[in-house]
């Protein structure tokens, strides 16, 4: 154990020592309107580490220690319902915050974090991430906006629960887009996730999804490749929720 702990060590050290300072900022929404002490004193609690695909970073029930954020990857938020079947809650990525309701409320986790792709992520102890929100104004503003933002966004799925399949599947790459999509050469584009993570977050058997993803493709509104899915046009895919 003593030996593990001391090549994680190592590795935390690595990495802190090749991130750039403000590469962070860049990647982290969270700190850039706080103030320059502000994020001076995150940036000196900030560890970072890289974690391969499928992951887990946090498990349900266990007790929060730290605040993650993502500097680059995909994460799955999930839980289990009474039948034991996973479900998605939320698929997040560059820049967003995971692990802080523990924090707050200083009460056991309420979900599984696990990677999707290859994913840096950095953390701070959850101490560190209360005193900021409690002294740092700012700080309490995003993260009130990141708590709305996630709210619209659960009540949309919540809308279209009923909706045909095609709707659905359509909805679930526009959350994708609105938390993650980056633009290239005018198209959005998000990472070609497996079909089993969009079935999950639309709520529709795997089957569906490959067969709704291919009319989707045939229609013209969405183009794949092995690594990305492009949106030529988000108010086309948009206009295709019925």
């Amino acid at each position: 154990m003593v030996v593990k702990d001391a090549l994680m060590e190592e590795q935390y050290s690595y990495l802190e020592q090749n991130i750039n300072i403000e590469y962070v900022k860049r990647s982290i929404p969270f700190v850039v309107d706080l103030s320059p002490e502000s994020q001076q004193k995150f940036l000196s609690h900030f560890v970072t580490l890289s974690h391969p695909a499928n992951q887990i970073i946090l498990l349900e029930n266990d007790w929060g220690g730290s605040v993650y954020f993502i500097l680059e990857g995909w994460v799955k938020i999930r839980t289990y319902n009474l039948d034991g079947k996973e479900v998605t809650l939320n698929i997040i990525g560059k820049g967003e915050i995971f692990g802080e309701m523990a924090a707050l409320d200083k009460q056991p986790r309420s979900t599984d974090a696990i990677t999707l792709t290859t994913t840096t992520i950095g953390r701070i102890p959850a101490e560190d991430f209360v005193d900021l929100i409690t002294t740092e104004p700012m700080a309490g503003v995003c993260l009130a906006q990141i708590m709305a933002r996630r709210l619209r966004q659960v009540n949309r799925r919540l809308q279209l629960r009923e909706a045909n399949s095609l709707s659905r599947v359509a909805d679930a790459i526009l959350f994708l887009v609105d938390g993650q999509g980056r633009e290239a050469e005018g198209i959005m584009e998000i990472p070609n996730l497996p079909h089993r993570e969009i079935s999950s977050l639309s709520g529709l058997a795997r089957e569906t999804v490959t067969r709704v993803l291919t009319k989707l493709e045939k229609r013209g509104l969405i183009e794949r490749d092995a690594d990305l899915l492009r949106i030529p046009d988000i108010l086309a895919l948009e206009n295709a929720i019925g």
